[in-house]
């Protein structure tokens, strides 16, 4: 083997490429992309009774923007948020429930879903060191994926899609999911970026966003407010109707007839990805860099000027997006980046951070005057939970590497809830259909080429 010929020939290997089709076929075929229609409303794919994502209303035979609402099997997320919180209580667990099973559990039936997740937030013996510890990755969501198919391997009834075994399953995930994130970031740490290494048991005691402050920190110490936000984060995150990303993928793998721990890696791979799940880092990331560019965070054109830069591409990750702004359904709000920045601003209050809160307003103010002004859109852009989100994450002390999975935390609950609606109505292979647009050709002997 001619070594130099090798890496002359994979050196060409990228200029060989040609998969561009020109962008007037799929205005010529008619192609939904992204599954999505011009006036970005979705295409209807599937019938879900988990969760209703709206938008728009119909007045007098024309579709109208209005403010963006988020209904849990029927349940405003806002009744929800208020219901739990006006009783002192953590919301996560109940969310769980109502999302597995469609009804608001009664007082003994949450007692005893929430004793069977404690009984089943534990790992099997040696998991966390011969998994998680001996192979740590730089990327917790590819660290959780290889854990979720590992659990494959141990379960004796992992091909078994039954509706009560699926259930048991997903239950057991959701429980033992916080776990699996967060040893995955200490072992990150540890063999990474040289920290110690920290392992430390849930308690029995502690709700699920407790448990992850708790196992996260040095010192296991938290307040009140802060596993309030975290919880308030995993209950917003846990379920957005069927066509989200990694949702739609749960249930195109899951028409497949696969099993749970392969449908949860897949979700896990959508969820990974920056235009999805990883958003909110970017939101972060996109703060930081605006913090030392615009020397006057009270400065309206200063600030302008800088989302301008973004826009043109001349700013942060030369991408031309203002991360945590739009999204494919909403135009007017995000219900759920309306429940959040209530609370963030009192996390904020209590952190003195409360000029970076004002800061995270202001753009939430100015940025879709700003994309308006310069690009053609087809319905409104308001801030979504993503803007929000990564800061308050930071002022809880959640590494970045934290932000995607503590999502993956909270959305395991809904990836759950429509698989087993994908299995309970039995419904066929998801297959959409593709248009090829290569033109015909003949094969050439290998000599004459």
């Amino acid at each position: 083997m001619d070594i130099n010929k090798l890496q002359e020939f994979k050196n060409t290997i990228p200029e060989k490429l040609n998969s561009f089709i020109e962008p007037e076929l799929y205005l010529k075929y008619q192609v939904k992309r992204g599954l999505r229609n011009l006036d970005g409303h979705g295409v209807l794919v599937g019938l879900t009774e988990i969760s209703q994502v709206n938008s728009s209303t119909f007045k007098n035979n024309k579709m109208i923007s209005v403010a963006g609402s988020l209904e849990y099997r029927g349940i405003s997320i806002e009744s929800l948020v208020d219901g739990f919180l006006k009783d002192g209580r953590f919301g996560f667990e109940e969310t769980c429930y109502l999302l597995l099973f469609g009804d608001l559990p009664k007082k003994e039936e949450l007692k005893n879903f929430v004793d069977l997740l404690s009984k089943y937030r534990n790992l099997p013996d040696d998991f966390v060191r011969d998994m998680i510890l001996k192979m740590p990755s730089k990327n917790i969501m590819n660290s959780i994926a290889r854990s979720i198919l590992a659990l494959y391997s141990i379960d004796d009834k992992a091909e078994d899609t039954s509706v009560n075994n699926v259930l048991e399953q997903c239950m057991r995930l959701i429980a033992c999911f916080p776990l699996i994130v967060v040893y995955g970031y200490h072992a990150l740490s540890h063999y990474h970026n040289n920290n110690n290494l920290l392992i430390r048991s849930p308690r029995e005691d502690l709700s699920t966003a407790e448990n992850v402050l708790y196992m996260l920190r040095d010192d296991g110490k938290f307040t009140k407010l802060e596993a309030i936000l975290l919880d308030l984060a995993l209950v917003l995150h846990a379920e957005h109707g069927g066509g989200n990303n990694s949702t739609f993928v749960t249930h195109v793998i899951t028409s497949a007839g696969s099993d749970t721990y392969s449908v949860i890696a897949a979700a896990l791979g959508s969820l990974k990805g920056p235009r999805h799940g990883g958003a909110n880092i970017k939101v972060v990331e996109m703060f930081e860099d605006m913090k030392e560019h615009v020397s006057n965070w009270k400065d309206d054109t200063e600030i302008e000027k800088y989302l301008l830069k973004i826009l043109t591409k001349d700013a942060f990750d030369k991408t031309g997006l203002i991360y945590g702004i739009g999204h494919a359904v909403y135009s007017i709000s995000d219900p759920r980046a309306v429940i959040f920045k209530k609370y963030v601003a009192r996390l904020a209050k209590e952190k003195g951070l409360e000029d970076e809160y004002n800061l995270y307003a202001k753009v939430e103010e100015l940025a879709p005057k700003v994309i308006s002004s310069v690009r053609k859109i087809y319905k409104g852009v308001s801030v979504n939970v993503d803007f929000y989100s990564g800061f308050v994450y930071r002022m809880l002390g959640i590494p970045d590497e934290m932000y995607t999975s503590i999502f993956a935390i909270g959305r395991i609950a809904g990836w759950s809830a429509h698989r087993l609606e994908e299995i309970i109505n039995n419904g066929k292979i998801i297959r959409p259909s593709y248009k090829c647009v290569v033109r015909s050709s003949t094969y050439v002997p290998l000599i004459d080429r």
